[in-house]
């Protein structure tokens, strides 16, 4: 065989083998969230070990924010082939929740993405109860519900980082203890699908709600808990997730790193009009409904700082016009920085955009 030809065949298969293994080292701290199959949103942290042999383990945080949560340790694999990772957790070591709730136990089958710089777990969940409540029906290892994980993988922790992180964590990066809440949230809901003592079967305004508690107190160097005291609120109302946002492929478009507080966004029809029409939703809610792209733009003014720092919106196809599929052209404008993203929806898929404020992390 020429010399050339060999040296041509052995650097594309380097070059093959460095693309199937780069970036799938899964040890780290994976944030986002799950939503269950009646349409709640759950906030989700995995802080992942991953060992020579692709065996998992690690804990996971459920929770509305740092003052009500589950916290509970998994063990789990990984297959490079597949890009499939599976988290089983195996019981709860700390619980922030009202006396007459039950934890649940969570099974996450998720796939690995790359996305330019940005990792992704992406998949689904199903749950068990911890333990029997026999007033309310519960037994333990009984069927608490499933639903859709979305974790993407970053630097800092809304919690305590666990021992076996902090020497992978960049020197330059200090720990940073949890944030306090001061007004009660209005909101969202907590980790695992909890079960209200009070509430009916088929009660259709709250079925479920986190507990208001006082936050763990953290020291980087060591760890101190003062033993939580619930509080008494009212319940917390709940965001119902669209049916056309569970059943369709929510994929991902692209991910913005912004710098302002006030990113100006406008939809256009993205080619011939042919009256397509669109409905968006911020972060699982609503924000414009059922609008017709035309030349003119649709406008929406999305708000995004360090408290609130990372949103998505989701553009659903409510129509396909004249000529299928449905296709927009997004401009986000962040100041003097401007940005271009086109937009396909179809029946099986909705088009999805990350936004971060801050920068890269």
């Amino acid at each position: 065989m020429n010399k050339l030809v060999r040296t041509l065949i052995l650097f594309s298969f380097f070059l093959s083998a460095s693309s199937t293994s780069f970036g799938q080292e899964l040890t780290g701290i994976w944030r986002g969230y799950f939503i269950t199959e009646g349409g709640e949103q759950y906030k989700y942290e995995v802080q992942l070990g991953q060992s020579k042999k692709s065996s998992l383990t690690g804990v996971t945080y459920s929770y509305l924010d740092t003052r009500f949560y589950g916290k509970a340790t998994f063990t789990g694999f990984y297959t490079k082939g597949s890009k499939a990772a599976l988290v089983q957790e195996i019981k709860t070591v700390e619980l922030k929740m009202d006396g007459g709730s039950v934890a649940c136990i969570m099974k996450c089958r998720m796939e690995y993405v790359r996305s330019g710089n940005e990792e992704f777990l992406e998949g689904t969940y199903t749950s068990s109860y911890e333990k029997s409540d026999l007033l309310n029906g519960v037994r333990k290892g009984g069927n608490c519900g499933g639903g859709k994980v979305y974790l993407r993988k970053v630097i800092t922790s809304d919690f305590y980082v666990e021992p076996f992180l902090r020497s992978k964590r960049p020197t330059a990066t200090p720990m940073i203890p949890a944030p306090t809440v001061k007004k009660p949230l209005t909101k969202t809901t907590v980790n695992k699908p909890i079960v209200k003592k009070t509430a009916p079967k088929n009660n259709t305004t709250l079925t479920k709600r986190p507990p208001v508690i006082i936050p763990i107190v953290t020291d980087t160097a060591k760890k101190a808990t003062i033993n939580p005291v619930v509080i008494n609120t009212k319940p917390i109302q709940k965001i119902t997730v669209p049916a056309i946002i569970r059943e369709r492929r929510n994929e991902l478009t692209k991910t913005i790193d912004v710098v302002n507080t006030e990113i100006n966004i406008s939809l256009y029809d993205n080619g011939e009009i042919d009256d397509d029409s669109i409905s968006v939703y911020l972060d699982g809610i609503l924000v414009i409904a059922n609008k017709r792209l035309s030349n003119k733009p649709i406008n929406y003014k999305l708000k995004i700082d360090e408290t609130s720092p990372e949103h998505t919106l989701i553009m659903v196809a409510e129509n396909f016009g004249r000529i299928p599929p449905n296709t927009s052209l997004m401009i986000i404008q962040d100041g003097d920085k401007r940005y271009q993203v086109s937009i396909t929806s179809t029946e099986q898929k909705n088009a999805m955009v990350r936004f971060r404020f801050g920068g890269k992390q």
